[in-house]
């Protein structure tokens, strides 16, 4: 039997990378989509056309439009003003499903008890608020796997990643120790990408999959160069999504996280425990609440992880 696996996320130009690769190794329940990249209706209408270059049905339900205390802000200064700049892709051949992306979330949760797993490759919003209305999908979930917040550099900061940052009350809530959390950050994502060669291969292959994804990495390979002088362009979102197909693709260890909500320079930075203590020893040391524990992500296989979602993406017409 195929795993089930519901998609949160803003695409964006990684995340048309993750659909796709998903499509070939899941049963993807469907898709919700957060504001983050770009607004909520554009990473709606963006997921509609990627399952159109796919020639995929999936229903896509869209979700919060704002973060739970601030206004929304993008990302397009990365990604372009329609999220996926670089490539034409086919208009949406279907519409929205009805209903809300937190309804959605809970109702697959409860009917996939124990077997669904979930990848917030967004802000974390949807489902900060799925688990407000109903906790108990804590324990529904068999993991939700994170694209998001940083063992090391941020990106939007000098210390806080985009995704944690764009919402930080709604990860905090997601932090909180009722989820089997494993979380991948950009300190990890950002030496995980497709280099010049990878994408003259997608634009070579022949196939209408391999060669827009081939044009939208060339247009991100171009931006992350411009804007961090970065050698490839990273495939952040897959990251979260090829462990959970392989497992030894990334290295995790399981420590106390909290997500900082009022530092002047540090605000959605995800800060980590890697102190391993057994106990608080008092004043002047602060520890963390045990139960809000993660996974998360200390390496990866990085050419590994390339050459699955390359295997995956290719497997397309």
């Amino acid at each position: 039997m195929q795993r089930k696996l519901l998609i949160d996320c803003d695409p964006g130009i990684d995340h048309a990378v993750s659909l796709l690769y998903a499509a070939r190794r899941f049963d993807i329940v469907g898709i919700t989509t957060v504001h983050g990249n770009v607004p909520v209706e554009t990473s709606t209408r963006n997921a509609l056309r990627i399952l159109a270059l796919g020639g995929l049905s999936i229903p896509v339900i869209p979700g919060a439009a704002a973060p739970l205390v601030a206004a929304p802000r993008s990302a397009t200064f990365v990604h372009g003003e329609s999220g996926l700049d670089g490539a034409v892709l086919p208009e949406p051949a279907a519409s929205p499903s009805a209903g809300h992306a937190v309804d959605f979330i809970i109702e697959q949760a409860h009917r996939h008890r124990g077997e669904l797993a979930v990848a917030g490759l967004g802000p974390l919003t949807n489902l900060a608020l799925a688990l407000h209305r109903e906790p108990r999908i804590g324990e529904w979930i068999r993991v939700l796997s994170v694209m998001g917040g940083s063992i090391g550099m941020g990106n939007m900061t000098p210390v806080a990643e985009f995704n944690i940052w764009s919402d930080p009350e709604a990860a905090s809530v997601v932090c909180d120790g009722r989820l089997r959390l494993q979380m991948v950050g950009y300190s990890i994502t950002r030496s995980v990408g497709f280099g010049e060669a990878a994408i003259d291969r997608l634009r070579d292959s022949g196939r209408k999959v391999g060669q827009a994804i081939g044009g939208l990495y060339a247009y991100f390979l171009a931006r992350q160069r411009a804007l961090w002088d970065i050698g490839a362009a990273p495939i952040h979102s897959p990251c979260a999504v090829v462990p959970l197909v392989i497992p030894e693709a990334v290295t995790y260890r399981r420590v106390p996280i909290a997500v900082e909500l009022a530092g002047r320079h540090t605000r959605g930075m995800t800060v980590h425990d890697f102190r391993s203590l057994r106990r608080s020893p008092g004043p002047p040391f602060e520890a963390f609440l045990p139960e809000r524990v993660a996974d998360v992500a200390v390496a990866a296989d990085g050419p590994r992880i390339v050459a699955e979602v390359m295997a995956g993406l290719l497997e397309h017409g």
